[in-house]
Protein backbone atom coordinates (compact mmCIF):
# COMPACT_ATOMS: atom_id res chain seq x y z
CA UNK A 1 0.00 0.00 0.00
CA UNK A 2 1.65 2.91 -0.89
CA UNK A 3 1.66 6.23 1.31
CA UNK A 4 0.67 9.75 0.69
CA UNK A 5 2.48 12.20 3.28
CA UNK A 6 0.70 15.54 4.34
CA UNK A 7 3.46 18.23 5.37
CA UNK A 8 3.57 20.75 7.52
CA UNK A 9 6.07 23.14 6.08
CA UNK A 10 7.53 26.75 7.19
CA UNK A 11 5.20 29.80 7.34
CA UNK A 12 8.46 32.05 7.07
CA UNK A 13 11.46 31.14 8.85
CA UNK A 14 12.79 27.66 6.38
CA UNK A 15 14.57 26.74 10.14
CA UNK A 16 11.24 25.38 11.27
CA UNK A 17 11.32 22.75 8.75
CA UNK A 18 10.82 18.80 11.04
CA UNK A 19 14.14 16.10 10.49
CA UNK A 20 11.00 14.27 9.71
CA UNK A 21 9.79 16.41 7.33
CA UNK A 22 13.23 16.76 5.52
CA UNK A 23 13.37 12.81 5.65
CA UNK A 24 10.22 12.05 4.01
CA UNK A 25 11.15 14.65 1.10
CA UNK A 26 14.27 12.94 0.42
CA UNK A 27 12.93 9.82 0.12
CA UNK A 28 9.97 10.79 -1.91
CA UNK A 29 9.47 9.75 -5.11
CA UNK A 30 6.90 12.46 -6.17
CA UNK A 31 6.30 16.15 -4.29
CA UNK A 32 2.89 17.55 -5.18
CA UNK A 33 2.71 20.96 -4.26
CA UNK A 34 0.44 24.37 -3.55
CA UNK A 35 3.10 26.26 -6.24
CA UNK A 36 5.94 25.06 -7.35
CA UNK A 37 8.20 27.82 -7.43
CA UNK A 38 7.28 28.09 -3.90
CA UNK A 39 8.05 24.34 -2.77
CA UNK A 40 10.94 24.53 -4.90
CA UNK A 41 12.38 27.37 -3.56
CA UNK A 42 12.59 25.32 0.16
CA UNK A 43 13.87 22.04 -1.41
CA UNK A 44 16.79 24.24 -3.09
CA UNK A 45 17.56 24.83 0.49
CA UNK A 46 17.59 21.66 1.77
CA UNK A 47 18.98 20.39 -1.25
CA UNK A 48 16.76 17.91 -2.31
CA UNK A 49 15.81 16.97 -5.71
CA UNK A 50 12.92 15.42 -6.41
CA UNK A 51 9.89 15.73 -9.64
CA UNK A 52 7.14 18.25 -8.26
CA UNK A 53 3.65 18.26 -9.80
CA UNK A 54 0.88 21.50 -9.33
CA UNK A 55 -1.54 20.85 -6.78
CA UNK A 56 -3.51 23.91 -6.06
CA UNK A 57 -7.46 24.96 -4.99
CA UNK A 58 -7.81 25.59 -8.78
CA UNK A 59 -6.95 22.15 -10.21
CA UNK A 60 -7.28 20.02 -6.87
CA UNK A 61 -9.73 17.90 -8.29
CA UNK A 62 -7.57 16.97 -11.86
CA UNK A 63 -4.42 16.93 -10.11
CA UNK A 64 -5.49 14.34 -7.32
CA UNK A 65 -6.01 12.18 -9.88
CA UNK A 66 -2.51 12.21 -11.00
CA UNK A 67 -1.57 11.62 -7.41
CA UNK A 68 -3.33 8.62 -6.81
CA UNK A 69 -2.12 7.29 -10.17
CA UNK A 70 1.16 7.43 -9.26
CA UNK A 71 0.44 6.05 -5.60
CA UNK A 72 -1.29 3.29 -7.23
CA UNK A 73 2.09 2.12 -9.30
CA UNK A 74 3.20 2.19 -5.38
CA UNK A 75 5.19 5.31 -5.33
CA UNK A 76 5.38 7.41 -2.49
CA UNK A 77 4.13 11.08 -2.61
CA UNK A 78 4.53 14.00 -0.22
CA UNK A 79 2.22 17.27 -0.41
CA UNK A 80 2.78 20.28 0.48
CA UNK A 81 0.65 23.30 0.68
CA UNK A 82 3.00 27.07 -0.04
CA UNK A 83 3.23 27.52 3.53
CA UNK A 84 2.03 26.24 7.16
CA UNK A 85 0.02 22.44 7.57
CA UNK A 86 -2.15 21.88 4.44
CA UNK A 87 -5.93 22.31 4.53
CA UNK A 88 -6.11 24.97 6.79
CA UNK A 89 -7.02 27.52 4.34
CA UNK A 90 -4.92 25.72 1.96
CA UNK A 91 -5.59 23.15 -0.36
CA UNK A 92 -5.00 19.84 0.43
CA UNK A 93 -8.12 18.33 1.69
CA UNK A 94 -9.94 17.15 -1.62
CA UNK A 95 -6.24 15.17 -2.35
CA UNK A 96 -6.14 13.48 1.59
CA UNK A 97 -10.35 12.24 0.86
CA UNK A 98 -9.51 10.84 -2.61
CA UNK A 99 -6.75 9.14 -1.96
CA UNK A 100 -8.00 7.49 1.03
CA UNK A 101 -11.08 6.75 -0.37
CA UNK A 102 -8.65 4.95 -2.70
CA UNK A 103 -6.94 2.74 -0.57
CA UNK A 104 -3.73 4.82 -0.08
CA UNK A 105 -2.58 5.59 3.60
CA UNK A 106 -2.29 9.39 4.44
CA UNK A 107 0.06 10.03 6.73
CA UNK A 108 0.35 13.49 8.90
CA UNK A 109 3.84 14.96 8.89
CA UNK A 110 3.02 17.49 11.49
CA UNK A 111 4.78 21.24 10.71
CA UNK A 112 4.17 24.84 11.53
CA UNK A 113 0.58 26.30 11.32
CA UNK A 114 -0.34 29.95 11.79
CA UNK A 115 -2.98 29.03 13.54
CA UNK A 116 -1.31 26.82 16.15
CA UNK A 117 1.41 29.55 16.75
CA UNK A 118 -0.85 32.30 17.62
CA UNK A 119 -2.87 30.68 19.75
CA UNK A 120 0.27 29.26 21.75
CA UNK A 121 1.44 33.24 22.03
CA UNK A 122 -1.92 35.13 22.10
CA UNK A 123 -2.58 34.77 25.74
CA UNK A 124 -6.17 33.65 25.55
CA UNK A 125 -7.55 31.85 28.42
CA UNK A 126 -10.25 30.23 26.25
CA UNK A 127 -10.98 26.58 26.34
CA UNK A 128 -12.19 26.19 22.55
CA UNK A 129 -11.10 27.84 19.94
CA UNK A 130 -12.65 28.01 16.56
CA UNK A 131 -10.58 28.16 13.37
CA UNK A 132 -12.29 30.41 10.30
CA UNK A 133 -9.35 31.37 7.92
CA UNK A 134 -10.48 34.53 5.76
CA UNK A 135 -13.73 36.11 6.00
CA UNK A 136 -15.37 37.11 2.60
CA UNK A 137 -14.32 39.95 1.14
CA UNK A 138 -17.63 41.50 0.75
CA UNK A 139 -18.28 43.91 3.50
CA UNK A 140 -21.97 42.17 4.12
CA UNK A 141 -21.03 39.00 4.56
CA UNK A 142 -17.85 40.17 6.45
CA UNK A 143 -19.75 41.64 9.23
CA UNK A 144 -22.57 39.31 9.19
CA UNK A 145 -19.84 36.32 9.95
CA UNK A 146 -18.37 38.26 12.44
CA UNK A 147 -21.08 38.71 14.41
CA UNK A 148 -22.03 35.03 14.54
CA UNK A 149 -18.35 34.47 15.56
CA UNK A 150 -18.40 37.23 17.99
CA UNK A 151 -21.72 35.72 20.10
CA UNK A 152 -20.04 32.54 20.30
CA UNK A 153 -18.34 31.75 23.70
CA UNK A 154 -15.49 30.02 21.80
CA UNK A 155 -12.53 32.45 20.80
CA UNK A 156 -11.53 32.31 16.85
CA UNK A 157 -8.70 33.11 14.86
CA UNK A 158 -9.05 34.74 11.16
CA UNK A 159 -6.36 35.49 8.82
CA UNK A 160 -6.63 38.80 6.89
CA UNK A 161 -4.70 40.38 4.18
CA UNK A 162 -2.90 43.77 4.54
CA UNK A 163 -5.59 45.14 2.75
CA UNK A 164 -8.64 44.64 4.64
CA UNK A 165 -7.21 43.92 8.20
CA UNK A 166 -7.70 47.58 9.19
CA UNK A 167 -11.19 47.06 8.13
CA UNK A 168 -11.45 43.70 10.05
CA UNK A 169 -10.59 45.81 13.25
CA UNK A 170 -12.58 48.60 12.64
CA UNK A 171 -15.71 45.78 12.42
CA UNK A 172 -14.33 44.26 15.89
CA UNK A 173 -14.09 47.64 17.26
CA UNK A 174 -17.53 49.09 16.88
CA UNK A 175 -19.19 45.96 17.50
CA UNK A 176 -17.65 44.77 20.71
CA UNK A 177 -14.63 47.05 21.35
CA UNK A 178 -13.63 45.61 24.74
CA UNK A 179 -12.80 42.01 23.25
CA UNK A 180 -9.61 40.71 23.59
CA UNK A 181 -7.70 40.51 20.54
CA UNK A 182 -4.07 39.65 19.89
CA UNK A 183 -2.47 40.27 16.41
CA UNK A 184 0.25 38.63 14.80
CA UNK A 185 2.44 39.98 11.55
CA UNK A 186 4.75 38.20 9.66
CA UNK A 187 5.38 35.08 12.64
CA UNK A 188 8.24 33.51 12.23
CA UNK A 189 9.78 35.80 9.66
CA UNK A 190 12.45 39.01 10.13
CA UNK A 191 9.68 41.84 10.86
CA UNK A 192 7.34 39.68 12.82
CA UNK A 193 5.32 41.57 15.75
CA UNK A 194 2.34 40.86 18.37
CA UNK A 195 -0.12 43.16 19.68
CA UNK A 196 -2.42 42.54 21.89
CA UNK A 197 -5.33 44.23 23.83
CA UNK A 198 -8.71 45.23 22.96
CA UNK A 199 -10.30 45.46 19.47
CA UNK A 200 -10.24 49.60 20.18
CA UNK A 201 -7.06 49.76 21.60
CA UNK A 202 -5.27 47.63 18.46
CA UNK A 203 -7.26 49.52 15.90
CA UNK A 204 -5.51 52.82 17.28
CA UNK A 205 -2.18 51.44 17.16
CA UNK A 206 -1.96 50.02 14.02
CA UNK A 207 -4.35 53.44 12.46
CA UNK A 208 -1.28 55.51 13.07
CA UNK A 209 0.88 53.52 10.18
CA UNK A 210 0.70 54.75 6.84
CA UNK A 211 0.30 51.01 5.45
CA UNK A 212 -0.13 47.81 6.76
CA UNK A 213 2.63 45.07 5.35
CA UNK A 214 2.78 41.34 5.58
CA UNK A 215 0.38 38.67 6.42
CA UNK A 216 -2.08 38.89 9.66
CA UNK A 217 -3.38 35.90 11.88
CA UNK A 218 -6.01 37.41 14.15
CA UNK A 219 -7.28 35.57 17.61
CA UNK A 220 -10.20 37.13 18.67
CA UNK A 221 -11.09 36.12 22.81
CA UNK A 222 -14.56 34.35 23.38
CA UNK A 223 -17.43 36.18 24.92
CA UNK A 224 -17.26 35.35 28.28
CA UNK A 225 -13.39 35.15 28.14
CA UNK A 226 -11.15 37.77 29.96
Amino acid sequence: MAILYIIGTPIGNLGDISLRAIDILKSADLVACEDTRRTLKLLSHLGISVKLISCRSQNEQFASEKVIAALDEGKTVAYASDAGTPALSDPGAVLARLAAAAGHQVIPIPGPSAFASLVSVAGGMDKTVVFEGFLSPKAGRRRSRLRELLALEAAFVLYESPFRVLKLLADLAEFDGERYVCVGREMTKVHEEYLRGSAVEILAKMSQKSEQLGEFSVYVSGKKSN
